[in-house]
């Protein structure tokens, strides 16, 4: 995975055709974003800190 800009991020999250999920541990919460079984996008935020993930394809699935 690598790093993504939030919009596309939100873009990724708000498509009708993807489910998302979220965890959280703590300080730390992790919210996935599947498109079918395969994940393409997840969201780390430790403390103050977020970072944004996408798999290698993940313009394929914007919108």
């Amino acid at each position: 995975m690598k790093l993504i800009m939030r919009s596309e991020f939100d873009n990724l999250r708000l498509n009708q055709a993807h489910l998302f999920e979220t965890d959280q541990n703590g300080d730390k919460q992790i919210v996935k974003i599947y498109c079918g079984d395969m994940l393409i996008a997840k969201k780390v935020k430790v403390k103050k800190s977020i970072r944004y993930f996408g798999v290698k394809n993940y313009k394929d699935f914007l919108t």
